[in-house]
């Protein structure tokens, strides 16, 4: 069913447009490089602040307001290049093991996200300003580990689906 999947959108006139076009890939894929970076660059100033290594002096409620509107706006972004690119190779992506762990670490980083903002998150009064719980550490340590799992293995579908 998901190789049918595949067959079907990768003939799709948009997605032989994308792989056939010598503009479109490339510039859909620095697209979703510019938003790749935009998101983890924001997701990382608040867990550094989570792990107590970076804007000590700043209240996180602060940070994450800050950030979150950068992080969600490029991760949408990211997320309809993303679909954009896979179009133009998607029977060859499905069978790819880089792209199975990409998703499978932003899957986890996902779950990470939600574990933690429906309980640790929820009692950030108490360590707004000061330092931060060690499952907030922990889960800050875990997020910036699923993100450079999604950048490495990223790069490396780069060298695995031609």
């Amino acid at each position: 069913m998901v190789q049918e999947f595949a067959n079907w959108i990768q003939n799709t006139s948009l997605a032989q447009w994308i792989a056939s076009s010598d503009t479109g890939f490339p510039w859909i894929e620095t697209i979703h490089v510019i938003c790749i970076t935009t998101m983890v660059g924001a997701i990382s100033v608040l867990d550094l602040r989570l792990l107590y290594a970076a804007s000590k002096n700043r209240p996180v409620r602060q940070i994450s307001a800050e950030v979150l509107p950068f992080t969600w706006a490029a991760f949408g972004l990211a997320a309809i290049t993303g679909g954009l690119l896979f179009t133009s190779r998607a029977v060859e992506y499905v069978n790819d093991t880089p792209f199975k762990l990409k998703f499978l670490a932003m899957a986890c980083a996902g779950l990470n996200m939600v574990l933690f903002h429906f309980t640790t998150y929820s009692g950030v009064d108490r360590w707004d300003m000061g330092p931060p719980p060690v499952n907030a550490r922990i889960s800050a340590g875990l997020s910036l580990a699923f993100w450079a799992t999604v950048i490495i293995c990223g790069r490396w579908i780069g060298f695995t689906v031609h």
